[in-house]
């Protein structure tokens, strides 16, 4: 799909906890959205020039619908949550690499806003899944969604709800056990996770968490190191929009 600026359609929006909401959109990038992809979202006041990326959490390509699920931290992002059924909305997507889809029993983790993006994963994989959720406190937005697809466990910051602690606080006290680990969250446990993937020799795929500006890899705002130097700049650099923000844990440093 060409990536170009679309007029979409918010099909439908509602609040799942405080600041966190739901949103379908009718629009074409559905047809060719995969697990682990994000758009690009267009503010209507001119004076907020770059888009919001934001994670694709489902997609129901029969009915040309996609949701994401963010959290209003923001003017941009509070500027969406008022939308409302039957408005426009400029997006622009879906961009970036995803998920790759392997293992034969996995771990599916997401911790806060890095939730949403496992459950069209979790939809997408036919395997053994367990899906470890990390949130702050008793608002464990999604959980139940997630039980369709696996076996689900969820850890609070607060001990509020589930597993005290945090999601590799639930892995180890548990005795869980997988082959391939999938992750999006905030920066401190995907590096936590990247440390307990290596002492048991198991492949990690992450997905990185970086402010943005254009989104397709232009303006290289949206670097993150690499471990290996680039063949074609001579760098050891990656561009989380287009060269991810999916990647193979043992490719970047975190």
């Amino acid at each position: 799909m060409a990536q170009v600026k679309e007029t979409a359609v918010v099909y439908s929006q509602e609040a799942l906890a405080p600041d966190i909401f739901s949103m379908w959109i009718v629009t074409e990038a559905a047809k060719e959205a995969g697990p682990g992809q994000f758009i690009n979202v267009y503010s209507r006041d001119g004076s907020r020039i770059l888009p919001r990326p934001i994670s694709i959490c489902e997609t129901d390509p029969e009915e040309g619908r996609l949701r994401i699920v963010y959290r209003a931290a923001g003017a941009g992002t509070k500027e969406f949550s008022l939308y409302e059924s039957g408005d426009p909305i400029e997006i622009m997507g879906p961009l970036g690499n995803g998920f790759p889809l392997e293992g034969e029993n996995v771990f599916l983790i997401g911790g806060g806003v890095g939730i949403p993006p496992m459950l069209e994963l979790a939809k997408s994989l036919n395997c053994e899944k367990q899906i470890i959720l990390g949130y702050r406190d008793s608002q464990m937005f999604l959980r139940d969604e997630f039980e369709a697809y696996g076996e689900v466990f969820a850890a609070t910051e607060d001990g509020s709800a589930g597993d005290k602690g945090n999601v590799l606080d639930v892995i180890r006290g548990r005795g869980l056990t997988a082959d391939v680990m999938y992750a999006c969250g905030p920066a401190p446990m995907l590096k936590a996770l990247k440390e307990y993937a290596e002492e048991q020799g198991i492949r990690l795929y992450v997905s990185l968490e970086e402010r943005m500006a254009c989104g397709v890899g232009a303006c290289l705002a949206c670097v993150c190191r690499t471990r290996e130097t680039d063949a074609h700049s001579n760098v050891r650099n990656r561009r989380i929009c287009k060269d991810g923000p999916v990647f193979l844990a043992g490719e970047v440093e975190l």
